[in-house]
């Protein structure tokens, strides 16, 4: 089925003021201009946001409507809210797969998460630009989605191809049918689709080309620790790459109780940062930056393979963008997946 722009807008408004089905918000994607610099931010659906189903990725991930960099999580907080979340790209319906494989599993389930994930259907939508550090391609993605989305929405001309991925997607069709109109789409429709993703895959992989991967991540385990003081030496432990990550969920639990109620609080914990795993008399297992450093690049390319069966990178980027120290996620892999050598202590 086919929608156009406008209509597809109005209807959620319509769902944002009517709560057809139990939608409690609508979260898109808004586009807003300050100092000359366009930015892409996610936020509840208002009158007058400017809503934003092309280009690339939001700045903020997904993750961040659930976990939250200071957030109380007892008493609970508002997770049984029902939310509808549009215009998500797919590295980070990517990542919200991979955090599923983390957080909900035969060893361990988080209950929040799990209901979180229960309450909310996902529009995703391709991307027709690409950032300065995507690199999807380089992790076997793609810009667009091709499973675990409810619905996915693919541009042609000011419309949009709509395409169900689930019993949730199919029900929000039916909604969409009952409030707007929608045109079967044609050949030639398909013929667009595959045209414009194929631009965007090429653009990719040449924006990429100098830094393929091969998927051969042995070497970032197997060279020796001190090779990475050289790519380390600019950064400054400010833990910004995980906070950012779509797929980082290291956390930390503190008490903020008063004497009359008990409350506790979840709050982001970073292996960047100089006390992430320090235990009673100080000890910890890297105390140095560069062991730090090389630790999150063979967490997401080697522990979460062994772990989950899955990269923990989806190639958003964002890590690369955030840095204060401007250290290009892909240039550092594309450094350590080559053999080095021991470096001589000066």
């Amino acid at each position: 089925m086919v929608i156009s722009g406008s209509d597809f807008i109005s209807f959620l408004h319509s769902v944002q003021s009517e709560k057809p089905i139990g939608y409690q918000k609508v979260i898109v994607v808004t586009e807003k201009e300050s100092a000359g610099v366009t930015t892409r931010n996610l936020s509840v659906l208002k009158d007058d946001s400017k809503v934003v189903l092309d280009s690339f990725h939001s700045i903020e991930p997904v993750k961040i409507l659930y976990y939250l960099p200071r957030q109380k999580v007892y008493p609970s907080g508002k997770l049984n809210e029902k939310l509808l979340l549009v215009g998500v790209k797919a590295c980070d319906l990517k990542a919200l797969q991979i955090l599923d494989k983390a957080l909900i599993n035969k060893d361990f389930i988080d209950p929040d998460y799990k209901q979180w994930r229960e309450n909310i259907t996902i529009i995703t939508s391709d991307c027709t630009e690409i950032g300065e550090f995507c690199h999807c391609n380089l992790k076997n993605g793609k810009p667009y989605s091709e499973s675990g989305f409810d619905l996915n929405l693919s541009p042609i001309n000011g419309s949009y191809l709509i395409a169900t991925g689930s019993e949730k997607g199919e029900a929000l069709l039916e909604l969409m049918k009952k409030h707007i109109h929608l045109t079967n789409h044609t050949d030639d429709d398909l013929s667009k689709i595959k045209t414009q993703r194929n631009r965007i895959e090429t653009k990719l992989i040449e924006h990429n080309k100098k830094f393929e991967f091969n998927n051969n991540y042995i070497n970032l385990k197997k060279n020796p620790i001190n090779s990475w003081k050289d790519d380390s030496k600019e950064c400054v432990g400010c833990g910004g790459c995980t906070n950012i990550c779509p797929s980082c969920y290291c956390l930390i639990l503190n008490d903020d109780s008063k004497l009359e109620q008990f409350v506790k609080v979840r709050s982001y914990d970073s292996c960047q940062l100089n006390g992430y795993a320090r235990v009673a008399g100080g000890a910890t297992p890297r105390p140095k930056m560069y062991e730090r450093f090389r630790h999150r690049y063979l967490c997401k390319h080697i522990y979460f393979q062994s772990n989950f069966d899955e990269s923990g990178c989806t190639g958003c980027g964002r890590c690369s963008e955030v840095c204060p120290a401007k250290i290009d996620f892909r240039e550092t892999v594309y450094n350590q997946i080559q053999p080095q050598e021991e470096l001589t202590e000066k």
